[in-house]
């Protein structure tokens, strides 16, 4: 008999939705507000890094160190080091990879083992449950869940909430990690108390900034980020993981076996970024304070317009994105084509790429499958986009609420 081709730890996890709306995107004539990625270019500095990178020191061609350029690595560890109250060694606590899905996948590689319970907070981006799977490990989901805000107000992020108790109960002698996604992707939701609402029994790979500065939390916590979403430039797939020796030394040698190395270059544009920003964290002239506040314009602006043809955003406390309730067209319009068994949003998501021109993410993808119906009545929109897109979005959905009038 002939052997299996494909290694068994791929088995129901294939299929990617990802692939599936990306396709069916470029299909139609569509405004992009589904994936999370600007269209617009990376800061003038960060554009200047790359260009003196990749045309400067002609070593830059060449390798560096395995576990990250030196010069970015003692620029992470002096930067992230003061905002977790450590004292960061650049050659043992920073680990750079490709990106922070790079970072990921290295943890649950390193240190999740055949039988190893990860918990994952619910909606979750769909990475965790095949890198947990791949690891050999089993997937412990937890939701969030809404609460309705009081009658006039919208609903924002902040009302969705976790049950300390069913938190609590996930816990068992198997646990071995707690995934903590803040922002949240897809909500926007900032974490806060999560890791104080119960009994700390094993490690927490958390992707955060600013969590592992919790007391007692700096030495089970990885924090992983990237220059990606940091700088506006996600093709750069520049990430890092920031965390203790006796963690970080298992990632070094998933690292040293696999990718061995990542792009000098990119490195060395990132390293530039985050010497500008140290000259001016914290003043109004931060980057990292003059983004969020361009991108609240959009958020508004997104959400005014989207309430226009009776889509119901949620509005975020952080990240790319927003979600919208859709429930008043699941009551109104319930029989759109799709297979039976299909979330309400995934058939609403299509149905609005080909009939409305508007590319959005439906949230059901972000919950684990017994999850999926009780969340299906919601889609994700990016909000980090130009004003040329915003103002497409505007001319499709002024089309579509024109169509609405009686």
């Amino acid at each position: 008999m002939a052997k299996q081709l494909p290694a068994r730890r791929l088995d129901g996890i294939d299929h990617n939705p990802w692939v599936e709306f990306i396709k069916l995107s470029n299909e139609y004539d569509v405004v992009n507000l589904g994936q999370g990625f600007p269209d617009f270019s990376p800061p003038d500095f960060a554009v200047k890094a790359f260009q003196q990178a990749t045309s400067g020191d002609f070593m830059l061609n060449q390798y560096t160190m395995a576990f990250g350029y030196p010069p970015l690595t003692k620029l992470l560890a002096s930067f992230f080091g003061k905002l977790l109250g450590q004292e960061l060694d650049p050659f043992k606590n920073v680990l750079v990879t490709v990106g922070a899905y790079g970072a990921l996948f290295t943890a649950f590689q390193a240190l999740v083992d055949k039988g190893d319970e990860v918990i994952i907070i619910e909606p979750a981006f769909d990475c965790y449950e095949p890198m947990t799977l791949m690891a050999g490990g089993r997937p412990v989901f937890v939701s969030l869940k809404p609460n309705p805000a009081p009658k006039g107000q919208l609903d924002t992020s902040s009302d969705w909430q976790l049950d300390p108790t069913e938190l609590a109960s996930k816990f068992t002698s198997r646990t071995k990690a707690l995934v903590l996604n803040t922002p949240n992707n897809p909500l926007g939701k900032l974490a806060q108390n999560y890791l104080l609402m119960c009994e700390v029994r094993g490690l927490y790979a958390m992707y955060s900034e600013d969590r592992a500065s919790l007391p007692g939390m700096w030495g089970r916590t990885l924090t992983i980020g990237s220059a990606g979403k940091s700088f506006s430039a996600t093709g750069w797939k520049v990430g890092w993981v920031l965390g203790p020796d006796n963690i970080m030394k298992h990632l070094r040698t998933v690292h040293q076996n696999s990718v061995f190395h990542c792009p000098t270059q990119a490195q060395a544009a990132v390293a530039q970024c985050f010497e500008q920003e140290q000259q001016h964290f914290g003043q109004p002239s931060s980057y990292f304070l003059q983004f969020p506040q361009a991108m609240q314009l959009n958020r508004d602006h997104m959400i005014h317009s989207l309430q226009s043809v009776g889509l119901k955003p949620l509005t975020p406390q952080g990240s790319y994105f927003l979600i919208v309730d859709i429930s008043d067209f699941k009551s109104t319009m319930p029989s759109l084509p799709g297979a039976v068994d299909e979330p309400y949003d995934r058939r609403f998501a299509k149905w609005m790429i080909k009939n409305k021109g508007l590319v959005a993410i439906p949230v059901s993808i972000f919950f684990s499958r017994p999850h999926q119906k009780d969340f299906d009545h919601y889609l994700r929109f990016c909000f980090v986009k130009d004003e040329a897109t915003l103002q497409a979005m505007d001319e499709r959905l002024q089309k579509w609420k024109a169509e609405l009038q009686p």
